[in-house]
């Protein structure tokens, strides 16, 4: 029985790394994936999925339109898949979340999400939310923070390295603009301490 899954973590732990993984696992054995990634994110390129440790691959893109039941019925239909992996599933909208579990359910392709839980002012994203609701199989990647401790939050910073305490939920960067931090680290942080 195909099941949807959400793998979560703070920025820097490596989701991307492990999704690019588990497709060439696939791959290795024949089998194929559909890998997606958010229109948003075009740090290594436009329909690129890459990860910090250089492992790079193609994807569709998705943005809030896209019909994810359509997208992957069509794709499925020209070369049969064994598993659809959603890069930045946080900027998943709660239709897609939604249809991605149809895509479990009813058409029996297991889908692998990886994303972010909260952004950078402790807040849930809609898509992590949603998926944290309904996901079968929920996993949390670890990261640490400066103290040895997991890191479970993220502040973003401005090009002076100044913390961001307000300003809009969506920023795309990487290492030059979020830190990731356990939660005492982040509350201080944000308390200005």
């Amino acid at each position: 029985m195909a099941k949807l899954y959400f793998s979560y973590a703070a920025m820097n732990a490596g989701k991307s790394t492990i999704l690019l993984q588990a497709s060439h696992n696939y791959r290795e054995r024949g089998m194929s994936t559909l890998l997606l990634t958010a229109r948003l994110d075009d740090r290594v390129g436009a329909g690129r999925i890459g990860s910090r440790i250089g492992l790079e691959s193609t994807a569709f893109v998705f943005d809030g339109d896209t019909d994810m039941t359509a997208l992957v019925a069509a794709e499925n239909a020209s070369t049969p898949l064994a598993c659809v992996m959603v890069d930045e599933a946080q900027f998943l909208t709660d239709t897609q979340v939604w249809q991605l579990a149809g895509i479990a359910d009813e058409m029996g392709i297991p889908v692998m999400c990886y994303g972010l839980r909260t952004d950078f002012q402790g807040n849930m994203f809609p898509g992590s939310a949603r998926l944290l609701a309904i996901a079968d199989v929920l996993r949390e990647i670890r990261t640490i923070c400066h103290c040895g401790r997991k890191a479970t939050m993220v502040v973003r910073q401005d090009d002076e390295g100044r913390v961001i305490r307000e300003g809009a939920q969506v920023e795309i960067g990487g290492n030059e603009r979020y830190i990731s931090l356990c939660r005492r680290h982040w509350v201080e942080t944000m308390a200005g301490a």
